[in-house]
């Protein structure tokens, strides 16, 4: 006997104009190349890295978060994709939620305990069309991130200029997008297609593990995501990685990165022991330890992504003029 569902007709989607926002275009950096204040002895290297693999035309993968969005970097991510330096843009269900709302009205990010209490949180009806888009993009057999860039560029989106998504789709880049059914605002709208946003999301999926059949002798840097990026990273990897044994090639020659928030002492080319909390943590022992055990080479990058993420991208400059 199937169980009762919850009834999406009667939920009240209210307009983006009624909603207070604690994020605005103004915060968003410029870009420019002076020298940043964040230093890090690993980014010299991973800025060379990274010229190197584009140089062979090896994956460069960043898998991120949603609020490295927040942190108003993303026209520093859209210039390092122009340049090539990025070829391969990993995303959380929230952060097109993000980029879509900052296309479209310059502004993003509502306050939970706010909203939450009175029942609106999430329920706003220019942010629910970013379901009319996925099933869109489902009918022409695109992947989720895709589907919502080329809705983005292709609509009436005044700051369309600073949308990561919209940008992937104008440089021929895969920007995929990896949502667990449930997690997002946009799950909780009446035209929220569930089937569409398994089929998009799913086609992403197997997106991400082509790039990664690209990974030796390239580079996987994770931005502030504790569960999707590892996890999904870890899975495609181990797809390439059993073709590529069965094609007598190997995945092993690669460069990781970790860019987050928590310190992390010791060792991080091994994991914690199962009997210290850390263990659990995921971007150390996946991305850091486990996948880069027979070959590559990891580094760990503690700071602010408003100050780590455009240092990497200065460093990425010095690098090019050093011949690879």
């Amino acid at each position: 006997m199937p169980f009762p569902l919850f009834d999406r007709s009667r939920l009240r989607i209210q307009p983006l104009s009624a909603r207070t926002h604690d994020l605005t275009l103004e915060r968003f950096l410029p870009l420019d190349d002076q020298r940043p204040a964040f230093t890090h002895p690993a980014l010299p290297i991973l800025g060379q890295r990274l010229i190197e693999a584009q140089n062979r035309n090896a994956a460069r993968l960043l898998l991120m978060g949603a609020h490295v969005l927040r942190a108003g970097v993303s026209r520093h991510l859209i210039d390092m994709m122009q340049r090539g330096w990025i070829d391969h843009i990993a995303m959380n269900g929230a952060g097109p939620i993000h980029d879509w709302e900052l296309a479209l009205i310059g502004a993003t990010t509502e306050s939970v305990a706010r909203y939450v209490s009175s029942g609106e949180f999430g329920l706003w009806h220019e942010t629910g069309k970013i379901n009319d888009a996925i099933r869109h993009g489902a009918s022409q057999g695109l992947g989720l991130g895709e589907s919502i860039g080329r809705a983005i560029l292709d609509g009436e989106f005044p700051h369309k200029d600073i949308s990561v998504l919209a940008a992937a789709v104008r440089f021929h880049i895969p920007v995929t997008v990896h949502v667990g059914i449930g997690y997002d605002i946009i799950h909780e709208h009446p035209n929220c297609d569930g089937a569409a946003l398994g089929a998009t999301s799913y086609r992403d999926f197997l997106v991400l593990a082509q790039t990664i059949t690209r990974l030796e002798g390239g580079v996987a840097l994770n931005f502030g995501s504790a569960v999707m990026g590892p996890e999904v990273y870890l899975k495609a990897l181990a797809m390439a990685r059993n073709v590529a044994h069965q094609e007598g090639r190997v995945i092993q020659h690669f460069t990781t990165a970790v860019f987050d928030l928590i310190p992390l002492e010791g060792d991080l080319r091994h994991e914690a022991p199962k009997s210290d909390p850390r263990y659990y943590y995921r971007p150390w022992k996946t991305i850091l330890a486990r996948t880069v055990a027979d070959g590559g080479e990891s580094f760990y990058i503690q700071g602010d992504h408003r100050e780590s993420l455009p240092a990497l991208r200065w460093a990425t400059m010095q690098a090019r003029i050093v011949p690879s």
